[in-house]
């Protein structure tokens, strides 16, 4: 990599670090050319305090490493990402991201709706929600709509039109939410599985 080191009158870049498995950010810290090459070298990523004035490897007292993934540089050449599998909690003050936040993986508008499915089940309003009046029937009724769903996408796969595809695939995704949901489960379940299974 050609890091430009010598833009900034310090001889510092930033490190964005992020999360390698769940893409959160975990937190920003800088690297001189030393630290750059300790944190290749060592696999733990290695930052150039400002405060302390030295090279400080992350974890080095608490053992909460940062373990090195892979770097990119971005197109100034000025600008590290980090990718990392962090060990413990990133913070100092003990939390898992540097903005206090939870380094759960998300799957965007798929989480919302999952957290959408949880508030209606725990509102119960079976007479203005969907979702309510269908756990209100119980696993077996749920279970038994993702099986009608799953039916449909199939015949639906056999035909031409691409519309109603698309539409029962979305029935068959939001019903199979909701059954995971009443096995106690979320799709970061599912996602643990399939990762374990990578070869």
């Amino acid at each position: 990599m050609n890091i430009d080191f010598n833009k900034n009158t310090d001889g510092l870049v930033p490190a964005i670090v992020q999360d390698a498995s769940t893409k959160n950010v975990l937190m920003l810290g800088f690297m001189n050319q030393e630290a750059f090459q300790k944190t290749k070298a060592s696999g733990l990523v290695t930052f150039f305090s400002r405060t302390k004035n030295r090279l400080w490897t992350k974890g080095e007292e608490s053992g909460n490493v940062l373990n090195l993934v892979d770097m990119k540089l971005d197109c100034d050449n000025d600008t590290l990402l980090v990718y990392v599998i962090p060990k413990g909690p990133t913070c100092h003050k003990g939390s898992e991201t540097c903005w206090n936040e939870d380094n759960n993986q998300s799957f965007g508008f798929i989480s919302k709706l999952e957290d959408t499915i949880s508030s209606r089940i725990e509102n119960a309003d079976t007479q203005k929600s969907y979702v309510a009046s269908l756990f209100a029937k119980g696993i077996n009724k749920v279970a038994q709509k993702v099986g009608e769903e799953a039916v449909e996408v199939v015949i639906e796969a056999k035909d031409n039109n691409d519309d109603l595809f698309l539409e029962e695939s979305a029935d068959l995704l939001f019903h199979y939410l909701m059954l995971l949901q009443a096995k106690g489960y979320k799709l970061n379940s599912v996602v643990d599985v399939l990762k374990g299974r990578e070869k």
